[in-house]
């Protein structure tokens, strides 16, 4: 019996993929091959093309630019861990034209327009599917508030997805829970986001986001290293118009005091903002007290308290 075609590729498939793990380069003997982009195997100690010419498994068409691209490809957008359902669904589009472009009878569009509804409807089969809908709408409310990467907004929907699969949600709030999730992303991702500014956008008390950061942080077995005061000074210094100098400066003043341990213990934003204050102030382009105090989101108070330990650590006094 003749097998079918397919089947035939599938099993030199197979082949060719066990003949690459136990294959060695007659060359110099190494066992270590790679294959490269132009899908040629070569031998990565010696540079030696052992195959090419093999199938190429890409597009049959050709595009040169983005829209080409769209337009030739096939595929939807990629999944997603920021929609409940991975982006593996339907939608269908608002404008009530066909496919040539061409608008829709009266009674198509009140047809469209039910069944539009029911797509709304039917997209969350139960409670929790709805609760997961609203955490991660919450997030990326939250992230576009904060101007935080997309990256931070796929590591904190993966992180409440994770609380949710471990029942860390049962007598949390929703919001607080998502927003702890946004900020434990921010500091695993190393984007400085302090939790006053974090708390600013949630529609929870700093308390609650705080104390459920600590639980799910530690349930989950997050490692989040300490916030660097370092990551602050770029984008305070720009707030308050301060040039490349202040900033050296101001990093140079945190790794020294860091050095002798004033650190441990201190706010980082305050801690940042203190060490912008003393640069602005030694590089001559003195700034108040309260206008640093207002974009880094502290008191004159801490300010003040750090600014004379960090000018003490420098040997100025």
């Amino acid at each position: 019996m003749v097998r079918p075609s397919r089947q035939r590729q599938q099993e030199r498939d197979t082949e060719r993929e066990s003949d690459e793990d136990a294959i060695t380069c007659p060359e110099c003997d190494s066992g270590e091959i790679v294959t490269d982009a132009d899908q040629e195997l070569i031998c990565e100690e010696c540079g030696l093309v052992l195959d090419e010419q093999t199938i190429d498994r890409g597009p049959e068409w050709r595009a040169f630019n983005h829209s080409e691209r769209q337009s030739k490809s096939r595929v939807g957008a990629p999944i997603t861990e920021t929609m409940h359902d991975k982006g593996l669904t339907t939608t269908i589009d608002w404008k009530d034209k066909d496919a040539y472009g061409r608008s829709l009878s009266s009674e198509k569009r009140s047809q469209m327009h039910r069944l539009r509804k029911w797509q709304e409807r039917i997209r969350t089969k139960d409670a929790g599917e709805r609760n997961l809908q609203f955490a991660l709408s919450e997030i990326d409310r939250m992230a576009s508030a904060l101007g935080v990467p997309r990256s931070v907004r796929e590591v904190a929907s993966v992180i409440y997805r994770r609380a949710l699969s471990e029942d860390l949600i049962r007598g949390r709030s929703i919001e607080g829970v998502s927003t702890a999730a946004l900020y434990a992303a921010c500091r695993q991702e190393g984007i400085p986001r302090s939790l006053d500014e974090v708390a600013e956008v949630s529609r929870v008390p700093q308390k609650e986001i705080g104390r459920t950061y600590r639980y799910i942080s530690q349930e989950l077995g997050l490692e989040l290293r300490p916030v660097d005061p370092k990551q602050f000074v770029p984008r305070f210094a720009s707030s308050l118009q301060l040039s490349e100098e202040v900033q050296s400066k101001a990093t140079e003043i945190i790794d020294v005091s860091a050095e002798q341990g004033l650190l441990s213990g201190k706010s980082p934003t305050g801690f940042a903002a203190a060490a912008i204050y003393a640069a602005s102030l030694l590089c001559n382009e003195k700034k108040t007290q309260r206008e640093v105090a207002d974009v880094a989101q502290v008191t004159e108070v801490t300010i003040r308290n750090r600014y004379q330990e960090q000018i003490e650590a420098m040997g100025f006094r």
